[in-house]
């Protein structure tokens, strides 16, 4: 029984219904998407973490673990923060199985820490500057006209070979 995969898509389009929108949700689908082998060895590449965690803003209620949903944590522009530290991110504003997890340990929903080790023992080259923070506004146009370009841009700045996308 517990380990059934949760059917995401269908509860999604049910809760889009359920909303009272006339149309079913219809994901985002690019058969052009420019994904591609990596052209160096992982050892040799520079990696960016992408990221839809939220940074605390405690002004702005619970946002810690086993916090309920919280709206008012969403952020609705690119960020960028120092990647040498671990920051303060939170999820409480992204809908999650709240009954069985708690977002109390950061990194199995934001892997900087994993990276850090695999830097250190040579699997990975070195990891960017800066890692990204992308929001969660549930527009595609948005997502491809106004965030993904600026991500890149920031990657691109950063000098960055390959970047790993953590949808909380």
């Amino acid at each position: 029984m517990y380990d059934e995969p949760i059917r995401y898509m269908e509860r999604t389009r049910s809760y889009y219904a359920a909303l009272g929108y006339p149309d079913a949700y219809r994901w985002a689908h690019h058969d052009d998407a420019p994904f591609a082998p990596l052209s160096m060895p992982l050892r040799e590449t520079k990696v960016a973490l992408i990221t839809t965690a939220a940074p605390f803003q405690p002004e702005l209620g619970d946002q810690g673990p086993w916090a309920e949903y919280n709206a008012a944590a969403k952020f609705h522009s690119v960020y960028s923060k120092p990647a040498n530290e671990l920051p303060d991110l939170r999820i409480s504003h992204v809908g999650y199985d709240r009954k069985h997890t708690s977002a109390e340990d950061m990194r199995t929903w934001f892997p900087l820490a994993a990276l850090w080790r695999e830097t250190s023992s040579g699997r990975v080259g070195s990891i960017a500057a800066r890692f990204h923070g992308v929001p969660t506004t549930r527009s595609q146009r948005q997502t491809t006209e106004i965030d993904a370009p600026e991500v890149l841009a920031r990657c691109r700045e950063d000098g960055v070979d390959a970047a790993v996308l953590v949808p909380v």
